[in-house]
């Protein structure tokens, strides 16, 4: 019998307890052996097995630039300061003293911006467990976040930072190191945070992101970050990113007036004026 099934009858003489059993575990047995069948059943144990990513060496475009084109799976990282599943993260992080003080008045209960749908800012959306789709011409790299469905586009042919207004996301540039390509992210608004747990930045933050790709299925990713209000020095993360082939991103929309901010679980972030 399989454990958690009750079978208990009281009455009837034993010789028809057994048969009853006996004819409600061989009907238990058929049912099961019939969800086994089903494609549902298969989907499901079939996602339980660990995922193979294609094999082989990284892509080419056209133009011989290694290409990163594709839906990544990228680990979870909620908190930059520790190690997980395919990423590395920095234990202790060096604050200034207005660093660690925002850090330590930090309080997602009164009010963190991501409640509020605003958006999560470039570390915090690479992130994000959702997965990414990369996008990837001669001259562009674009990032497709299944997180809010939002996206950044980056130019990589090698030009300059802007002089535009502050943003969310900043103002990335790319260029390329032999088969890395290199991001560069300045003018930041400083209403974000570099993750989920709260960990600060100021509008002075400057990120280096690198891209390598070691073959087909897999990108080798590390973050830099370098903000002299908030750190003592630089800083980075690295992580492991796997081609999914058999993913596609979906829609993903919040809303600002969602029902947690308006019953007062979430309250609206407070930013100096």
């Amino acid at each position: 019998m399989p454990s958690g099934v009750d079978c208990h009858y009281s009455d009837g003489p034993p010789g028809r307890h057994r048969a009853v059993k006996n004819r409600f575990v061989a009907s238990l047995l058929a049912v099961l052996a019939l969800l086994t069948m089903t494609p549902v059943f298969r989907m499901l144990a079939a996602e339980q097995q660990e995922f193979r990513p294609p094999s082989g060496p990284a892509p080419r475009t056209a133009s011989g630039k290694v290409d990163f084109s594709g839906v990544w799976q990228k680990p979870y990282v909620p908190d930059m300061a520790k190690d997980g599943k395919d990423q590395k993260g920095m234990s202790e992080l060096p604050f200034t003293p207005w660093g660690e003080a925002e850090w330590k008045k930090y309080d997602a209960a009164e009010g963190d911006y991501t409640g509020a749908c605003l958006p999560f800012g470039m570390t915090r959306s690479v992130n994000t467990p959702e997965p990414m789709q990369i996008m990837q011409s001669d001259t562009h790299f674009a990032f497709l976040f299944e997180q809010n469905s939002w996206f950044t586009v980056v130019p990589i042919d090698g030009r300059q930072h802007g002089n535009g207004i502050p943003t969310w996301f900043g103002d990335s540039v790319g260029h390329w190191e032999g088969d890395t390509l290199v991001i560069d992210t300045v003018n930041f608004n400083g209403k974000t945070r570099l993750d989920t747990i709260g960990h600060p930045h100021s509008d002075q933050l400057h990120l280096v992101q690198r891209f390598s790709r070691p073959d087909r299925g897999h990108i080798a990713y590390e973050v830099i970050v370098d903000d002299p209000r908030t750190f003592t020095r630089p800083w980075k993360n690295t992580r492991n990113f796997t081609l999914r082939p058999d993913w596609q991103i979906m829609e993903y929309s919040c809303e600002e007036n969602n029902k947690s901010l308006w019953e007062g679980r979430i309250k609206v972030p407070k930013y100096a004026k």
